[in-house]
């Protein structure tokens, strides 16, 4: 098990990376890095109660297997199945107020939540949908850390406002749309709307 804690782009947000399975060793080129990067960009990116921008914050990227995640899945979600992702806020946003910071010491870094990631599914997902595998993983961080600050894409309002910042976040680190495919019926290198967009 490798773990790795390195301060992130941003002022206010430390990245925790923890690599519990060997499956994610050297998946790609500069993981850690670009994973811990693309954490930070959706933390700054996302809406926030204005009493965030005075404090410090932590977030935890967990990279396991299946096995780990189906057994989280069903644990918590009450799904007996592996997913790509999971998120687990530690920060209760609906019921938000700034004296639910106050319980943390003043200079501390407040834990936000963790993402768990899924070796097998994410490598399946990324053939199934020719992304790499980079580009996959990376959607998935901003993705779950998204969640941890309460969006969400049950209803169809809420998954377009997400889905246009998730594309926003990653136009800025330079990855491309990964709600868009090659429609391969035209040929014609047109962009579509994938039928498959991780709504989990």
């Amino acid at each position: 098990m490798t773990v790795r804690k390195a301060k992130a782009t941003t002022s206010n947000v430390e990245v925790h990376l923890d690599t519990v399975s060997p499956k994610w060793k050297r998946a790609f080129y500069g993981m850690n890095s670009r994973i811990e990067r693309a954490a930070a960009a959706a933390f700054d990116a996302a809406k926030k109660p204005s009493a965030f921008t005075r404090r410090l914050f932590e977030v935890s990227v967990i990279l396991t297997d299946d096995s780990e995640v189906r057994r989280l899945n069903r644990e918590f979600r009450r799904i007996d199945k592996p997913t790509n992702v999971l998120s687990f806020p530690q920060i209760d946003l609906e019921s938000f107020k700034k004296s639910s910071l106050d319980v943390f010491p003043k200079n501390m870094h407040i834990p936000l939540g963790d993402i768990v990631l899924g070796y097998q599914t994410i490598a399946r997902e990324t053939r199934e949908q020719k992304k790499t595998l980079e580009n996959h993983t990376v959607h998935l961080v901003v993705h779950g850390v998204l969640h941890l600050l309460g969006y969400d894409h049950m209803r169809d309002k809420e998954a377009k406002i997400m889905e246009r910042l998730e594309c926003d976040i990653l136009e800025s680190l330079g990855y491309d749309d990964p709600y868009k495919e090659t429609d391969p019926i035209t040929k014609d290198g047109k962009r579509k709307r994938a039928t498959q967009n991780h709504r989990k």
